[in-house]
């Protein structure tokens, strides 16, 4: 399982700052992608993603057309003041998004993943086969 993220180059910050930050140092400054980390034990893989403040409702997690796992995170807010004699002259709101794409193991056994949100946390279980089932993916098919 190999998350993959990539970071875009910023062309405006000029040359002579590149060598001083990294280019690399400075596309992360402005990145929403939130850690990741894949565990591996017995029975199968756990993924785990930093998502505080975010609640169930914030995430979609499906299989796309090529069995890869595909993690989504949105979330949006406004701080709105109901008093309508003021004159707003800044008013915060914000809004995050994030997609991560997982190439899942042969291993996986997708039609039991699951995922549960607890203490700013996304955990995905990945459960592996059993020897058992390997053996029926694993099975000769007899010529007649």
């Amino acid at each position: 399982m190999t998350p993959v993220r990539k970071y875009n180059e910023q062309g405006w910050v000029p040359s002579i700052f590149n060598d001083f930050f990294d280019n690399q140092w400075m596309a992360r400054t402005n990145a929403t992608a939130p850690a990741i980390n894949v565990i591996e034990h017995e029975n199968g893989y756990c993924v785990e993603v930093a998502a505080p403040g975010m609640k169930k409702e914030d995430f979609n997690i499906q299989l796309n057309e090529n069995n890869d796992l595909v993690i989504t995170m949105e979330k949006k807010e406004e701080n709105k003041d109901e008093n309508s004699e003021k004159k707003y002259l800044r008013r915060e709101f914000s809004y995050s998004k994030f997609q991560q794409t997982l190439i899942l193991p042969e291993d996986v056994v997708k039609e039991r993943i699951s995922a549960n949100v607890a203490d700013g946390v996304l955990t995905i279980d990945l459960p592996k086969r059993t020897p058992e089932e390997k053996a029926k993916v694993n099975r000769v098919i007899e010529i007649k």
